[in-house]
C-alpha cells in the first residue's frame, strides 16, 4: 500500500532526527541504527536538510558524526527570502 510505504519513510526521517539529536553517529552508524544502507542514510540526511533542518558533519577526536545545529527553519523549502507565501 502506498500510504504504508509513505508512513514507513516518514518514520525513518523521525527516527533519524531523534538519533542524530541524541547520539554522535556517522553515516554508517546511522544506517545501522535505522536498518538501511549507507547511501540511503545519506539521502535521509540530505532530505532532512532540504526540509529545513540544519545538520552538519563534525569531526572530533572520535571521528566524523552528524549534528543538528537547529531544529527547523521557518522558511518553506523552495521559497526565496523576499517571496511571500500564501
Amino acid at each position: 500500500m502506498p500510504y504504508e510505504r509513505s508512513r514507513e519513510i516518514e518514520q525513518r526521517f523521525e527516527t533519524a532526527i531523534d538519533l542524530i539529536t541524541k547520539k554522535k553517529l556517522n553515516s554508517r552508524e546511522l544506517a545501522s541504527q535505522i536498518g538501511v544502507s549507507i547511501p540511503t542514510a545519506q539521502r535521509i540526511v540530505t532530505e532532512l536538510k532540504r526540509r529545513g533542518y540544519s545538520i552538519r558533519s563534525v569531526r572530533d577526536e572520535s571521528g566524523w558524526h552528524y549534528e543538528i545545529t537547529s531544529k527547523r527553519s521557518s522558511k518553506k523549502p523552495g521559497t526565496r527570502p523576499n517571496e511571500i507565501s500564501s
